[in-house]
């Protein structure tokens, strides 16, 4: 750690006072913080840990912090308020642009229903615009924003769409071609050449809402164990649990929305692959959310194109020659259905980001203001 080695450089052995010289070192961060929670998270980012503060003559990053807050040189003005509870009219706010994704769905697939040939088209294109820039809307207030450039957003964005895609017209489209088809294009139903899986897309869309609830719930749980822990390693132990409780309630939120759009809209119910897109798009959103983009966006990346790779190969094989390239998908098609694909990749990438997430959301760095550099 660079920041470490100049202290050390700077801090001459058996100095009588080494939390000055730290003091100096990080009294930018020191000045602004409004609490020693936000000193404690900054000085962990960088890199000092509990070992590192029995060398200041203390027990712990968190009596550390205390001290540099209470060493800082404050006027007779009232400190700044720390960051309040959401104010009634914002939460009004994003609570309806977090429904507004799902109840847009709803109307696009009753219309779906109702209307035929042209005019079905046109309810679909103007069905799915109306969506995104809904959920789009709903991704940048509230608890689900995130603060991250837009090359990133667009990137993550982009096969976040594909997924949501696949779990749309994907198992259709790989059911048929393993029997030689499709012979048209999807005309919007459950039961064309081409089938429409409507019912997953329909309750990932409605559980916007039940994600932002869940991400609110897990920064308030987190920032009450930040103030009652006294050490890193308490913090967390005591994180990782609360991360499993919410991701377990999102995900069963998307388990009660699911059954009930299949059973509305008589379509089968595909648990399995639903469930694992849900939370790989909810860890994938709960690392954007603090800061960290680029596990999500290589997890996303490698799912999206395994299964574009995976459909590719099933038309691939019908080259001259190159049979043997389709036998993967065939053979896992074969074994299950066409919803083992997407299971097993989404599943696996879940599981992924939900080990990187273990790691990352318990560092008490992880949950400092938005405005704190980490």
């Amino acid at each position: 750690m660079t920041d470490l080695g100049e202290l050390n450089r700077s801090t001459p052995p058996g100095a009588a006072d080494p939390v000055k010289a730290l003091l100096h070192h990080h009294r930018d961060l020191c000045e602004r913080a409004v609490d020693p929670l936000e000193i404690a998270a900054g000085l962990e980012a960088h890199g000092i840990t509990d070992r590192t503060a029995a060398r200041f003559r203390h027990r712990d990053v968190f009596s550390l912090a205390e001290e540099l807050y209470a060493r800082v040189p404050r006027d007779d003005a009232p400190p700044p308020p720390a960051p309040a509870t959401t104010s009634p009219g914002a939460r009004a706010d994003w609570t309806v642009l977090t429904l507004l994704p799902g109840a847009l769905c709803v109307a696009t697939a009753t219309v779906l229903r109702l209307t035929h040939g042209q005019t079905r088209l046109y309810a679909a294109a103007t069905g799915i615009l109306a969506v995104t820039l809904a959920l789009r809307a709903a991704l940048r207030r509230g608890p689900l924003s995130a603060r991250t450039d837009i090359g990133s957003r667009s990137a993550t964005a982009s096969w976040n769409c594909w997924l949501l895609g696949y779990a749309l017209l994907g198992d259709g489209l790989l059911g048929t071609a393993v029997t030689g088809g499709p012979d048209g294009l999807p005309d919007g139903t459950a039961e064309g050449d081409w089938p429409l899986a409507v019912a997953p897309v329909v309750a990932l869309a409605l559980s916007c809402a039940p994600a932002a609830w869940t991400a609110r719930l897990f920064a308030a749980r987190v920032r009450r164990r930040l103030a009652s822990s006294r050490g890193l390693k308490d913090f967390s132990a005591s994180v990782r649990p609360v991360l499993i409780g919410v991701f377990a309630l999102f995900l069963g939120a998307v388990a009660v929305l699911l059954t009930a759009t299949s059973t509305l809209l008589g379509e089968p119910l595909a648990l399995p692959s639903t469930l694992a897109l849900g939370g790989l798009l909810f860890l994938a959103r709960l690392l954007t959310i603090h800061g960290f983009t680029h596990a999500p966006r290589v997890i996303l990346t490698i799912t999206a194109t395994t299964q574009a790779t995976a459909l590719a190969t099933l038309f691939a094989a019908r080259l001259p020659g190159c049979d043997a390239l389709a036998t993967p998908v065939q053979t896992l098609t074969g074994t299950w259905s066409p919803a083992a694909l997407p299971t097993l990749t989404c599943g696996a990438a879940a599981l992924t980001l939900l080990i990187h997430a273990s790691r990352k959301l318990a560092r008490a760095s992880a949950h400092i203001n938005p405005e704190q550099p980490r």
